[in-house]
This record gives C-alpha cells, sequence and structure tokens, in this order.
C-alpha cells in the first residue's frame, strides 16, 4: 500500500496551550465557558429581536443577523472541546471528527470575510448614493448576496477537507492548539507537504484579502464622501461608526496575516502559546463585542431593548405622537 493512502492515526488530542499549567486549567476553562455563553446569548439576543420586530428586516440588519448566526457557528465548532480540554482533560477527537471541525473553523471564517465584505458594500451604497441606495439594495438583494456568501463559503474548505483525507497521518497526534486547523493538521502529515501547504496559503490568503482590499476600497470612498458633507454634525457621526467597524475588521485581518506567514519568515519568532493566544483574539474577540458595536449603538434597537423594558415593568410604551398632541 502507497504511504498517500496510508492512515495509521485514528484520532487526534487538542493539547491547547502548552506551557500551561494545570494549577490554571479550571481558570482557563471558565474563562472560555464565559465567553462562549456571552458571544453566544449576545448575538442570539440579536437574532431574537430581528425575528420579532418586523421594522428592523431591512438589509442593514439581515447582514447583521447574518453576522450574528456566523459568529455562533463558529464559537460553537471552537470552543466546547477547548473547554472540555481544561475542565476534564478531554482533548481527544476522532479523526473525521477532527476534520470536520477544521472545515467548519475554516468555514466561518471564510463566511465572516464575505459577510464583512457585503457589510462594507451596503454601507458604502447608504454613504456614496443615499438616493439610490432604496433601489440597489433591496431586502432581496441583500438576502441573495447573504445566501450566496453561505453558499461559496463552504467551497475552499471542502477542498482543503477532502485533501487532507488522502493524506497520511502515520506518527504523532498531538495538536498544538485550540482546535483541529488546516496548520496544525498539516504539521502532522508524515511525508512533504511543502506543495500543500502552499496551496492552502494561496487559498486562505485569497478568501480573506480579496474581501479585505474590497472593504478599504470602499472605506476610501465613504471617507472621501463624507469629507464632502456639509454637516458637520453628520461627518463626525459617520466617521465614528466608521471608525469603530474599521477597528473590529483590522482586529479580525491584520494579526491573522502575520500568523499566516509567520512559517515562510524564519526571523518572525512566534511559539505555539503567541500564535494560540493571537488565533484565539482575532477569532473570538469580534464575535463577543460584534453585538454591541453594530446593533447596540443603533438607535432602532436601543429604542426597542427600551419598550421590552417597558413591557416588562408593566408601563405602556407612550407613542411620540400622543406626546406631542398632550403636550399641545
Amino acid at each position: 500500500m502507497e504511504l498517500e493512502n496510508y492512515t495509521r492515526v485514528s484520532e487526534f488530542v487538542i493539547v491547547g496551550f502548552p506551557s500551561l499549567q494545570p494549577e490554571y486549567f479550571d481558570l482557563v476553562a471558565w474563562f472560555f465557558f464565559f465567553l462562549y455563553v456571552t458571544t453566544a446569548v449576545g448575538n442570539l439576543l440579536l437574532v431574537v429581536v430581528f425575528a420579532e420586530e418586523r421594522s428592523l428586516q431591512k438589509p442593514m440588519y439581515i447582514i447583521m443577523v447574518s453576522l450574528a448566526l456566523s459568529d455562533i457557528g463558529f464559537a460553537t465548532v471552537a470552543l466546547p472541546k477547548l473547554i472540555a480540554r481544561y475542565w476534564w482533560n478531554d482533548g481527544t477527537l476522532g479523526f473525521h471528527t477532527c476534520l470536520f471541525q477544521e472545515q467548519m473553523i475554516h468555514y466561518f471564517g471564510s463566511l465572516n470575510s464575505l459577510i464583512m465584505m457585503t457589510m462594507a458594500l451596503d454601507r458604502y451604497l447608504a454613504i456614496c448614493f443615499p438616493l439610490r441606495y432604496p433601489i440597489l439594495m433591496t431586502n432581496r438583494t441583500m438576502t441573495g448576496l447573504t445566501l450566496f456568501s453561505w453558499a461559496a463559503a463552504h467551497v475552499f474548505p471542502c477542498v482543503g477537507t477532502i485533501n487532507f483525507t488522502m493524506m497520511p497521518f502515520c506518527g504523532p497526534n498531538q495538536i498544538a492548539h485550540a482546535f483541529c486547523d488546516t496548520i496544525s493538521l498539516m504539521a502532522l502529515v508524515c511525508r512533504d507537504k511543502t506543495r500543500e501547504f502552499n496551496s492552502a496559503f494561496g487559498i486562505g490568503m485569497f478568501v480573506l484579502y480579496v474581501p479585505f482590499c474590497f472593504i478599504i476600497f470602499s472605506y476610501i470612498c465613504i471617507i472621501i464622501s463624507v469629507l464632502q458633507m456639509a454637516s458637520g454634525q453628520g461627518r463626525v457621526k459617520t466617521f465614528s461608526t466608521c471608525a469603530t467597524q474599521g477597528c473590529i475588521i483590522s482586529i479580525y485581518y491584520i494579526p491573522r496575516f502575520f500568523v499566516y506567514i509567520a512559517p515562510y519568515f524564519p526571523n518572525l519568532t512566534m511559539t505555539a502559546d503567541k500564535r494560540i493566544a493571537t488565533t484565539l483574539f482575532y477569532s473570538l474577540f469580534p464575535p463577543l463585542i460584534n453585538p454591541f458595536i453594530y446593533c447596540l449603538r443603533t438607535k432602532e434597537i436601543k429604542q426597542i431593548f427600551r419598550r421590552w423594558l417597558q413591557r416588562r415593568r408593566g408601563v405602556t410604551p407612550t407613542k411620540p405622537g400622543l406626546v406631542a398632541s398632550v403636550t399641545k
């Protein structure tokens, strides 16, 4: 039997942070458990609000809900096994389970990149072409773009997973990472994998940085358009929103670039612990704060939450028109 068709490993073991001492395992497990619950609840709350309030069924909120579902999906795929690793010392994953996790990790990563590109397109049309925006970006158009993103994001991760099923894993099965991903699995392949590694690197750069380049282009156009606004208050508000979103986008893309290029630059030293911490930071921090950045700063959603709280307290929400008529 040829080596390429021979796989001796039947399971993999998630190591997590290699240098972490056992006395800190419970603390780390509680930290990631809290992170997972907060991420899931925050993003799920946005989905519930969108489903309950017909006034929010607009293109901007359709893409926000899509991002929320993607963030819940990534956290659900990535964190439970890591939590089990530190709570119960159970980091074992079956061979095909690990490949499934690897595919879904990269799937949600690709999906988030496409969603952020769609979100940038929406903001670009809304700010640069405000009069034509209702015609160019309808609910149907945004739904189509969203469904396309969810479908297209599967293509490249599936190719990588299929390639792994044909690679030989005949030695170590310890994955020095928080989850199964392409780089960690590639390190365990027991033959020369330079071609496959370069191919995976090229695919990753294409999926991530083609959308990133479009996002940069859209933000440049938005800045130029904002500078031409007559209203100073409008400029400040738009710049504030774009700056906040720009920070989240930067956190998502820039650290990822250094993690990906580190193997090609021997002088760019990155220990396993630093690589894992950086990966978890750019993967989990944006989903944690996205509900606050994209939603709780939105006037419509804040009004909805205020109305819900008034109902729970038994206070009847007052309509603006009624207030105006009473005060006359």
